[in-house]
């Protein structure tokens, strides 16, 4: 079995992050949401992976490099536009060959990764295997009806009238027979070759389509709101790992990650929460759920359920900064000069909140 991961998308609902990298490599617990998928891959046995890619390739590759370093095999695989999923399906056939593959999509993380649904489709002998989880709001999501019986009865991408709560996690098990569908579909009313079409193909074509339930938690890290209880998430199943330098003014309290080069003098970091490496922690307070990337500086502030990209700094202000995700080598600080003002440099769809 083969692996497809998508990282092709733009990332628009993250601007101004997205504006200078690739969405796929925002971190999650100081790790790039990508990795996770790539990491999914390989514990379920997945070493042979593709990578779609779009504007953002070249960045990818050289995150990723040739995969060795995360004990897999990589193919970067351009798609010529954001087509759809069906099309980057179409895309990659050339690399599935004739084998079954397993399609993730890049910014997607599950709690439980995909070992067991990979096992399950092996097992089951099936043309497709679809993941399905309840949502709030189905309506943002490819939604899956049932029968009775648990088969499925219908697919539909996105519908503004949805039949059910079960939304598409981004995860999706194939033979051969899904190209075939996917030459077989046309284009939806907003241009795309819907996965979901092609899914349904299969359906009304007498293929088998297995459904099966998300355990534990799943999350589209496609908000800032998503990216933060990600975040969250992750670092709750962490363990206490201190490796950077302390002084005698220190409190770790909990399940604290100091990593190697990091630097804390007169702070308390309360965890869960992740130091990266080279970062300085300097008179601050670190609440839980926050992660401080590498080579990050926070001096004479709290921080609080948050994501610091790496290089940002936060200094000197006045009151905590929680529920805030700042970029990379963006500086958040307290100014002393006259006369005073708040003095900003906001990018487009960036939101300060004062």
């Amino acid at each position: 079995m083969k692996g497809l991961i998508l990282a092709g998308g733009t990332g628009s609902r993250l601007r101004p992050l997205t504006y200078t990298s690739a969405k796929q490599l925002i971190p999650i617990a100081n790790k790039p949401i990508l990795f996770f998928g790539i990491e999914f891959m390989r514990e379920a046995g997945i070493t042979d992976i593709g990578i779609i890619t779009g504007d953002t390739g070249e960045e990818i590759r050289a995150a990723c490099g040739d995969g060795s370093a995360l004990g897999v095999a990589l193919t970067f695989i351009p798609q010529s536009a954001p087509l759809g999923l069906a099309h980057a399906v179409k895309t990659a056939q050339e690399f599935i060959g004739t084998d079954s593959f397993c399609m993730y999509l890049g910014d997607n993380l599950l709690r439980d990764g995909i070992a067991q649904v990979v096992a399950d489709y092996q097992a089951a002998g099936c043309d497709c295997m679809i993941l399905l989880t309840k949502v709030p709001d189905p309506e943002r999501f490819g939604v899956a009806e049932l029968h009775e019986n648990g088969s499925v009865k219908q697919l539909v991408e996105k519908p503004k009238e949805p039949k059910s709560d079960l939304a598409l996690v981004g995860v999706y098990l194939f033979n051969q027979t899904i190209f075939e569908a996917c030459d077989s579909i046309k284009p939806s009313p907003r241009g795309e070759l819907e996965i979901t079409d092609a899914i349904q193909w299969l359906v009304e074509h007498g293929k088998s389509v297995r459904p099966s339930l998300v355990q534990g938690w799943w999350k589209d890290t496609g908000k800032k709101a998503d990216l933060l209880d990600a975040n969250r998430l992750v670092l709750e199943r962490q363990e206490r790992s201190v490796m950077g330098e302390v002084d005698d003014h220190h409190k770790l309290i909990g399940e604290v990650v100091l990593e190697i080069g990091a630097r804390v003098t007169g702070s308390t970091i309360r965890g869960p929460a992740i130091i990266g490496a080279g970062a300085v922690i300097e008179n601050a307070y670190i609440g839980p759920f926050t992660s401080v990337g590498p080579l990050c500086v926070v001096r004479n502030c709290e921080v609080e359920h948050s994501i610091l990209l790496e290089g940002a700094q936060v200094t000197d202000i006045g009151m905590r900064l929680e529920d805030t995700v700042v970029g990379r080598n963006a500086i958040v600080r307290l100014s002393n000069e006259k006369p005073r003002a708040l003095r900003l440099m906001i990018g487009d769809n960036s939101e300060v909140a004062l």
